[in-house]
């Protein structure tokens, strides 16, 4: 299996109104230190409406980049109940942990 479907198969674990980190995306798979690979795997997704990359964030909360930009990102995750303010979740206890 390819390392990018390995990481679209983790995700889609992460449930609607849960984020996780690139880190902890990373490690899942078996990446050391491999967020900027996530990353750019997360920006090439080919089945977004399939594969929630847009609940993937940076470990210090802040919503990170999104291929379609971070008001739309804001936007998907606020509709999934995830309080946002300042371009950082409220709550750190949404980041699901594999």
């Amino acid at each position: 299996m390819k390392l990018e479907d390995k990481v679209y198969k983790k995700l889609l674990e992460v449930p609607s109104g849960m984020v996780t980190t690139y880190r902890e995306l990373a490690m899942a798979v078996g990446l050391k230190n491999g967020q900027r690979v996530i990353g750019r795997i997360m920006n090439k997704n080919p089945y977004p409406v399939i594969v929630p990359c847009h609940r993937v964030i940076n470990s210090n909360g802040k919503i990170g980049g999104y291929a379609w930009g971070e008001k739309i990102k804001t936007n998907m995750l606020s509709k999934e109940g995830i309080k946002i303010k300042n371009g950082k979740i409220i709550d750190l206890k949404m980041i699901y942990r594999f």
